[in-house]
């Protein structure tokens, strides 16, 4: 199978950029770009404020609305502190499997989407096919964020996307949102020995997880009865607390890194609010009652809505035609597929590889899902190719 072939080849190729998120993606970037321009596709790299990252959107077919969207992230976890036993920016191929950093989350799918961009560009198209390749996803979808806000300067409007993201070739209809924050902690330092002379941001930053945990608790009784989510509630959890530098000291600073991810949007709200009132009316007017200065703020991180399922949904009925499944289901990962949704399209996540293996050390893919992904690939050239 020539195509198959013509992915490991490219994979290997995306594999060896090591696109972590927190250095440049434009070296692969480019080369996509490069890779779909010889297709004849159209297409623009859209650079961050930076020039560091980018996005990538391309077209074939005809232009216009109504068009179906091939989307992943270009970005991956680090691999820092992890036991590899293989090279993880070299593709290892071993037992019907593919090792690398990336290989299922999710470049495995870019490179099957790619590699079949001649196939697509041989055949007449009857709708626009877009491909779209963000950055950033894995620290909280900016680069998905900044296509949808250029989709929407454009005036283009997609009507179906696809979101490769590893779900083992089953069709996902839902997911949590996900949203994130560090809430950060000013008291006033001075010697552990008369700790009444001082805020202990510390402290006091351990009494807002504290009441981030009764949260959380509360939010089980706010499941929606027929939520198909498990957990079926919005989860909070608290990633990092930090502060202090030293016993005998008065922590002057800490910080809370923490997420919810809800399954209705009036959870947020709900948390949120309940978070403002417990500063406004017993954190800070303790911290402030010694230092007038004592300061608690929030940062956002990043606010990415779920995939809500949807009864009437273009992009579950043409990817069940595609791969023949029946019924679609939920997972309690999230993507970007909600950022697509917002813009009004039909959003499925489905593709190479399972999230089980996402994010460890020797990451794979199996050979045998990108030759599924493939499979779907060429039905949809056949179903949309004139």
């Amino acid at each position: 199978m020539r195509i198959l072939e013509d992915t490991k080849a490219l994979l290997r190729d995306l594999v060896a950029f090591p696109t972590i998120s927190e250095d440049s993606n434009r070296a692969l970037i480019d080369h996509l770009a490069d890779r779909l321009a010889m297709a004849g596709a159209r297409v623009e790299v859209l650079p961050d404020a930076t020039g560091a990252k980018a996005n990538l959107f391309a077209t074939l077919g005809p232009a216009g609305d109504g068009g179906i969207v091939l989307s992943g992230h270009s970005d991956v976890v680090p691999v820092a502190g992890q036991d590899w036993t293989v090279d993880p920016f070299a593709l290892t191929e071993r037992d019907g499997r593919l090792y690398g950093r990336g290989t299922c989350d999710m470049k495995g799918f870019i490179a099957a989407a790619v590699a079949m961009a001649p196939v697509f560009a041989g055949r007449r198209l009857t709708r626009p096919l877009h491909f779209a390749f963000t950055h950033d996803e894995e620290v909280g979808c900016f680069g998905a964020c900044a296509l949808a806000a250029a989709l929407t300067a454009k005036g283009l409007r997609p009507s179906v996307a696809i979101i490769g993201e590893p779900t083992s070739m089953r069709i996902i209809e839902g997911h949590k949102g996900c949203y994130e924050y560090s809430t950060h902690f000013t008291g006033l330092a001075g010697h552990a020995s008369a700790p009444d002379r001082g805020v202990n941001a510390v402290e006091y930053a351990a009494r807002y997880v504290a009441r981030l945990l009764d949260l959380g608790e509360a939010l089980k009784a706010r499941a929606p009865a027929a939520s198909p989510f498990e957990p079926p509630w919005t989860t909070v959890s608290t990633g990092v607390l930090t502060g202090g530098n030293a016993r005998n000291v008065i922590a002057a600073e800490a910080r809370v890194d923490w997420e919810m991810r809800p399954v209705q949007p009036g959870d947020a709200d709900f948390v949120k609010e309940a978070l403002r009132r417990y500063c406004d009316e017993t954190l800070l007017p303790a911290m402030r009652r010694v230092a007038p200065e004592a300061a608690i703020v929030t940062e956002v991180v990043g606010e990415v809505e779920g995939l809500v399922p949807a009864s009437d949904n273009e992009a579950r009925r043409i990817v069940s035609e595609l791969t023949g499944a029946n019924g679609a289901g939920t997972v309690p990962f999230g993507t970007e597929a909600g950022i697509f949704q917002s813009l009004g399209m039909s959003v499925v996540v489905c593709g190479p590889g399972s999230i089980e293996q996402a994010h460890k050390p020797d990451e794979y893919l199996a050979v045998d899902q990108l030759r599924d992904c493939l499979a779907m690939l060429e039905r949809l050239a056949d179903r949309i190719g004139g």
